[in-house]
């Protein structure tokens, strides 16, 4: 009952932290282990782990921002200096950011809406995971999620799509609550009286 009431209260209050506001520590290799240990326990119909993990880590996290903004500058050369900046520290504003990619295809018994699902259910148990050690995360998707031509540089093959990057680490910043939906635009109710 204990761990329940834990796991209540967490999850009233769990709240993403903007990658902008995240600083050192960041978790250390046998912590994102025993992260990502947590995060593959989801719905997985068929048991196909129809994801995977990047973890970029490191000095290489600047080099990619900065073949980013290189990327970002040929599609849009008119970039200002603040957007230039924020292309250049896209992987360098949180200590780890974590590429979950999804491996979703066509199987005879598993629809592969299901699979997309799983990676989305992965992403939500790595942010979890990741406070559960402490640290803050969000999770985000940027233009090159979605942009091919830059996945060759993050490590994403040809047929995978990536299902969001978790940006993870510490903060000095209040962490503060922002608006819910209200269930009344959400919830549909079939049956019941009570």
């Amino acid at each position: 009952m204990y761990e329940q009431i834990k796991l209540l209260d967490y999850l009233a209050t769990r709240r993403s932290v903007p990658a902008f506001q995240m600083c050192e520590p960041g978790p250390s290799k046998s912590e994102l282990e025993d992260i990502l240990k947590l995060a593959v326990r989801v719905p997985d119909h068929g048991k196909l782990a129809p994801w995977r993990f990047i973890v970029y880590r490191g000095d290489r996290r600047a080099e990619i921002g900065e073949a980013l903004l290189s990327m970002a500058l040929v599609k849009r050369p008119d970039l200002s200096e603040d957007m230039i900046a924020v292309e250049r520290s896209r992987f360098t504003r949180a200590p780890v950011v974590i590429g979950v990619v999804s491996t979703a295809s066509a199987h005879a018994k598993v629809p592969e809406w299901e699979q997309v699902m799983s990676a989305g259910a992965v992403c939500i148990n790595v942010l979890m995971a990741a406070n559960a050690h402490g640290y803050v995360a969000n999770w985000l998707s940027e233009w090159f999620a979605f942009d091919s031509d830059a996945f060759p540089l993050l490590g994403i093959q040809p047929g995978e799509r990536v299902a969001g990057f978790i940006h993870m680490g510490s903060t000095t910043f209040p962490i503060t609550e922002r608006p819910r939906p209200s269930l009344d635009d959400v919830v549909t109710w079939v049956g019941g009286d009570d």
